[in-house]
């Protein structure tokens, strides 16, 4: 027997039914979740039966991006088709559609080193377990070569003799396992602790929107844990500087389909107790008309200086000892704290129609213009009384300093202040438009004003022009693939805007993305 055609074939078909809006019916089967061994990592739902307001979303999406008006159709005849190609085919509509539910999931029991995830489950909700055991069953006996069969617990199962995969139907769901071994897991989990009786797991999913297609879990620590807790030095003194607590965090990301706009909602505790907050869209809007993408960050300056505190205690490795970071650049003339306690917010541009002609910078909002200054003019004189290569003075009405070097490329790194702004910037003129106080900027274009009228009261903190960003994508990086293609172009000559929205309340960061669609 190879039952190895029942996994992709029908996760295939979950997926298109994702975007058809087919499928049976009914929404009190067993909830997949309750089958999940306790500490999955990673743990994904889809909704396989949308009604209502999702369903017409849902298929207004489908004509605007890729103009098919029957997706559903559309969807399954290329599945059937793929299918029979492969020597395996079944009628999807008499076969599984009568039994279907209204939800299904995969989840992964552990995460190896080396980023692999292994112990796979799947869960389809029946309205029809009689049903979906006579398809297994006629799928299992209609395949060459012996099959398995087993029963655990009172649960009948099938085992493929090929690669071990196993199938069996029980709790009002189909399920398949990567072997015989985690099909009883899952058997045993329906019957005892499950990830659908963690606290944590109910914790972050319990602001899933209603109206949402699909649904990801992510135990951001469980990860790290089952990895060996290896996080590289580095990385984990930058998170810990930025106050994120990935060991504890959890994480779930929701899609919601809208008729002129997509949105994916997240929300985490990575941020520990104190995640960031305030609202930094009036520096945003103020960045120049012409970037092609663009974002902005509030309370920077607070999380900077409890990051340099943490690098300073713990010194860097080889380099600086413990406690001798902040004395050694203040004896510079430079002075981290002063420097910290006068930033408040902080954003970033890009601007280019190639990978040529890219450019951009970093912008830093100050409280005292004349520490901006001076410290930007101290930096300087350090690196050039050190010597360091390339570093020329520049004046006018932006003062600062310019780095030039073989490894950046055609621009220079220039960094120069004005009022109470510091800009960062790759090439003179990406910095000094981050310091114009002048000429158009986002907040003047319809694209950034839809962008945040569709957030609503969820503050802006990123934004990206849809139909530049995917024409310089496909540019640097060609579609691999026909069907790439199409969603790129359709993208490209459909999509207005892509907009991320944050806010954090009681230790929860949630944000909002939403890509904009015409009609």
């Amino acid at each position: 027997m190879k039952l190895r055609f029942a996994l992709p074939a029908l996760l295939a078909a979950l997926a298109v039914l994702c975007v058809a809006g087919c499928g049976g019916g009914g929404s009190g089967a067993t909830d997949p979740a309750t089958i999940a061994p306790p500490k999955t990592p990673l743990y994904l739902d889809v909704t396989v039966q949308p009604e209502g307001e999702v369903k017409k979303n849902v298929e207004a999406l489908a004509e605007n991006l890729a103009g098919v008006s029957d997706v559903g159709g559309f969807a399954i005849a290329l599945l059937e088709s793929k299918v029979t190609q492969e020597g395996e085919g079944f009628d999807f509509e008499k076969e599984v559609e009568p039994w279907l539910g209204e939800k299904a999931a995969i989840f992964f029991e552990e995460y190896e080193e080396g980023e692999n995830f292994n112990g796979y489950g799947v869960a389809v909700q029946t309205e029809d377990e009689a049903a979906a055991s006579s398809f297994v069953e006629k799928q299992a006996e209609g395949q060459e070569g012996p099959a398995k069969k087993g029963s655990y617990e009172g649960v009948d199962f099938y085992v493929s003799s090929s690669d071990g995969q196993t199938v069996g139907v029980f709790d009002g769901l189909l399920v398949f396992a990567e072997d015989e071994e985690i099909f009883k897991s899952l058997v045993d989990a329906s019957e005892g602790e499950s990830l659908g009786g963690e606290d944590a797991y109910a914790s972050a999913t319990a602001k899933v929107p209603d109206n949402s297609l699909a649904n990801v879990y992510v135990d951001i620590g469980g990860l790290i844990e089952q990895a060996g807790n290896k996080i590289d030095s580095e990385t984990e003194l930058f998170l810990e500087s930025v106050g994120l607590e990935p060991k504890e965090a959890t994480a779930v990301a929701s899609v919601v389909p809208g008729a002129e706009q997509i949105e994916i909602d997240l929300s985490s505790d990575l941020s520990g107790e104190n995640p960031p907050s305030g609202d930094a869209s009036k520096l945003l809007g103020s960045l120049p008309a012409s970037s092609l993408a663009a974002f902005a960050s509030s309370e920077f300056g607070t999380r900077f200086n409890e990051g340099i505190d943490r690098i300073d205690a713990q010194g860097i490795p080889g380099k600086v000892p413990p406690h001798k970071l902040k004395s050694a650049l203040k004896k510079a003339g430079i002075d981290l704290e002063a420097i910290a306690s006068s930033i408040g917010e902080v954003g970033a541009f890009v601007e280019g129609s190639s990978e040529h002609s890219l450019t951009g910078s970093f912008v830093l909002q100050t409280e005292q213009p004349q520490q901006a200054k001076n410290t930007v003019s101290n930096i300087g004189f350090f690196l050039r009384a050190s010597h360091t290569p390339g570093v020329t003075a520049v004046g006018g009405g932006a003062a600062g300093f310019s780095v030039h070097s073989p490894e950046l490329g055609r621009q220079p790194l220039v960094v120069i202040s004005k009022g109470d702004r510091i800009a960062i910037g790759y090439g003179l003129a990406a910095a000094k438009a981050a310091l114009a106080e002048s000429g158009e900027t986002l907040a003047d274009t319809a694209a950034y004003k839809e962008a945040v009228s569709a957030l609503g009261n969820t503050p802006i903190a990123a934004f990206v022009k849809v139909p530049a960003a995917v024409k310089l994508f496909t540019k640097v990086k060609p579609p691999s693939s026909i069907a790439l293609q199409q969603i790129e172009l359709g993208f490209e000559s459909k999509g207005t805007y892509a907009a991320v929205g944050t806010e954090a309340s009681g230790g929860l960061a949630t944000a909002k993305l939403i890509v904009g669609i015409k009609k």
